[in-house]
């Protein structure tokens, strides 16, 4: 809001100044995005080092120790803005839980919390967002949300599986999906590990460039 504030204020100047002010604004607009794409930048990066050091450490790493002690760092797609999304939420109250399949014979009792539509790659796509009650209760998780998906990079770049974006019920109606976050389920290192199956409805028929690609044994 403070940087669309700040663009409104400049295009009245804009309009009580000479024409050659406004190189002037366009240098100022462009000094803005590149501070905003600087940040969200930082913020993937980020979330890659933690990301990498929680597979070091072997309390909360999901590899075996064979692959463990030589590991260095998960293979990522390079930090991409544009797979940043401001996406409409439109909530579900009204729906019913389900159990989600899962790897092994293990069902999770999921609902689906919301509706995401946004545009990615051109589009206009929409996703569910799923809620568990069970997990909601434990400490940290009561405005849990997880969004699993699939796209075409899927058995060529990353884990044929799909992967997972953790997210956080947002105070509105606009929820941020960060693909540069998608990680990819335990039991693509692990078979031990029992992992909810994507649901066909949130297959997108694009290609997802971001977030973490396939673990190469």
């Amino acid at each position: 809001m403070k940087n669309y504030t700040l663009i409104l204020i400049l295009c009245g100047m804009i309009l009580l100044q000479a024409c050659k002010e406004k190189k002037k604004y366009h240098d100022v607009a462009e000094k803005e995005m590149a501070s905003i794409s600087t940040d969200a930048t930082a913020d993937i990066l980020k979330f890659q080092k933690e990301l990498n050091e929680e597979f070091k450490n072997p309390e909360t790493s999901p590899l075996l120790d064979k692959y463990r002690k030589d590991f260095e760092s998960l293979d990522f797609f390079p930090p991409d803005t544009n797979y940043v999304i401001q996406a409409k939420l439109v909530r579900t109250p009204e729906a019913l839980p389900f159990m989600m399949p899962t790897t092994t014979d293990r069902k999770t009792e999921e609902v689906v919390y919301g509706i995401a539509h946004f545009t990615l790659n051109g589009e206009a796509r929409q996703l569910e967002i799923y809620q568990n009650k069970e997990l909601m209760l434990e400490e940290g998780f009561v405005d849990y949300l997880f969004l699993p998906f699939t796209d075409m990079t899927n058995e060529e770049e990353t884990y044929g599986g799909g992967r997972y974006i953790d997210l956080r019920i947002p105070e509105g109606d606009i929820i941020t999906i960060d693909f540069n976050r998608a990680y990819n389920p335990y039991c693509a290192y692990n078979k031990k590990y029992s992992c909810p199956i994507v649901p066909s409805v949130n297959h997108m028929d694009t290609k997802v460039l971001a977030g973490v690609k396939a673990f190469e044994k």
